[in-house]
């Protein structure tokens, strides 16, 4: 590649990216899932419109897998484990046997609706079996939900990834394996994947906290480094590596680590790359001119899918744990798909699987069809099924010092013996506004100073000020400690010397 080409590939990769953030702002604005107007790009940009040709179903795989191991990774640390931890068993049922049930329902249904032999019928019944992690992330996120619904919504999608995968490979496969080679496989790869998660994110939590790194901006490549690392790593072992991706996220991302408002901004931006770079890539992957012939397979098996199959399954996995019937509808309708079944409708090409590229239309116009039926429509099931009030209030979100956020600076002062800091109130520094002294060390013990609270020798002092007044704030502290609570009077402004007492 020369130097030409290099400047042509970055100039339409960057117009595609601005193009899809751009795409991103109006699906927010008209209520839809940003999934669709990325589609929309990558049949725009593909070779039936504006020409650019993509047909590698391998390489779309490979890019595929990866940017979901980005989004389940960022999915993870932006869960909140307190959400998670109770909702374990019903979203582990739900990404399991739920999934099971689902493929059983819609195979039926394509097998005597579309006389689908029995199996192509179950490969695109496990194709389109898992809900979409970015789709449920993105639309969930915005509603005033419950925390048990939106969490085990979460909690699924993370999840049933795996089984699907898993279900998709085998079936791929020209010479089908029993039921007892897929069950033992599916239980190897789930328990391999999750302790290899959980063990890589502890692991990763650790190193972290003993570990000072040299730069703030180090802390989230590291942190999603571990996330991706426990993904490579559960694939090498030939096990789950999406819930070992999923996993490692959640660990980390609830280990109170440093930095973790600027980690999470971090993994959302690398999440929103990773889906704009896969939707865009699957948008030019179709053959627009073979998507009308799909149409009718696609309603059909979409609406087999949407009232029988997901409702099925929610109802078999759910009734035993006493969950309301309005939730229980609520997360029937909401079982969102997206890039997932998109990706693994590339499996059986890969495979060179008879009828495979037919799949993959099918499941194409499938997710776009039902993405904008289901995702707009989300916030009135909502309603109608009394789980959220117009206007409710949606979740404050609280973080650990994003002094960033807050056009802060943090300084810390040590009063050595000696100084004329010693004997001085607070009220006395006069430091300019809004700059104030929140915490005192003093002999191992910590204390919030009051308006009178006077210094001594010895005390480690903790202040908030703003970057306009840091410099007058230290030049302050800096006069106070050489000539005492009169320093300005005796002529001292505390210009800097060699040494001073003042660090953040």
């Amino acid at each position: 590649m020369t130097l030409q080409d290099l400047y042509l590939t970055l100039l339409v990769g960057g117009t595609v990216l601005l193009a899809s953030i751009a795409a991103a702002r109006t699906a927010h604005r008209v209520g839809l899932p940003s999934l669709l107007l990325f589609l929309a790009v990558g049949v725009i940009v593909g070779e039936d419109v504006i020409g650019l040709h993509f047909d590698d179903a391998q390489l779309a795989q490979a890019l595929g897998t990866a940017a979901l191991a980005v989004i389940l990774v960022e999915g993870g640390l932006t869960s909140e484990w307190a959400d998670v931890r109770r909702l374990l068993l019903p979203a582990g049922v739900l990404a399991t046997v739920g999934v099971a049930v689902s493929v059983l329902v819609t195979a039926s249904g394509a097998h005597w609706l579309l006389g689908m032999n029995w199996h192509l019928s179950l490969l695109l019944g496990a194709i389109v079996s898992s809900t979409d992690a970015a789709a449920v992330f993105a639309v969930l996120r915005s509603l005033p939900l419950p925390q048990k619904v939106a969490g085990l919504l979460e909690a699924e999608s993370g999840f049933n990834d795996a089984p699907a995968v898993i279900l998709v490979l085998v079936l791929s496969m020209a010479d089908v394996p029993g039921p007892a080679h897929i069950a033992g496989q599916v239980v190897y790869e789930l328990v391999v994947g999750g302790l290899l998660g959980l063990a890589i994110g502890r692991l990763g939590a650790a190193a972290l906290r003993h570990i000072a790194l040299p730069a703030t901006g180090l802390y989230p490549l590291a942190i999603v480094g571990f996330g991706i690392v426990a993904f490579a790593a559960a694939g090498a072992a030939h096990a789950s590596g999406y819930l070992a991706a999923y996993l490692a996220g959640l660990v980390l991302g609830n280990a109170q680590l440093p930095h973790r408002a600027a980690t999470r901004s971090f993994a959302e931006g690398v999440g929103w790359l990773a889906q704009i770079g896969l939707f865009v890539m699957l948008g030019l992957l179709v053959d627009p001119s073979e998507l009308p012939a799909a149409i009718g397979p696609a309603v059909a098996v979409g609406l087999v899918l949407l009232l029988a199959a997901r409702p099925l399954s929610v109802l078999a996995c759910l009734l035993p744990f006493r969950v309301p019937w309005r939730e229980q509808g609520f997360i029937s309708w909401a079982g969102l798909r997206g890039a997932v079944p998109i990706v693994l409708a590339t499996f059986p090409i890969v495979e060179g699987l008879s009828g495979a590229r037919d799949l993959l239309n099918i499941v194409f116009v499938l997710v776009v069809i039902f993405t904008v039926v289901q995702g707009p429509s989300l916030p009135v099931a909502a309603r109608l099924l009394r789980l959220t009030r117009r206007g409710a209030l949606r979740e404050i979100q609280v973080e650990a010092a994003p002094l960033d956020v807050l056009d802060a600076d943090l300084l810390t002062v040590s009063i050595p013996a000696g100084s004329r800091l010693h004997g001085v109130a607070i009220f006395e520094l006069r430091l300019p506004p809004p700059t104030a002294v929140t915490l005192i060390v003093r002999d191992g013990a910590t204390t919030v100073p009051s308006h009178d609270t006077v210094l001594r020798a010895g005390d480690e002092l903790l202040l908030i000020t703003t970057p306009k007044v840091r410099q007058a704030a230290e030049r302050r502290l800096r006069a106070v400690g050489r000539r005492g609570k009169l320093a300005r009077w005796l002529g001292e402004h505390g210009d800097p010397e060699t040494s001073q007492q003042t660090g953040s």
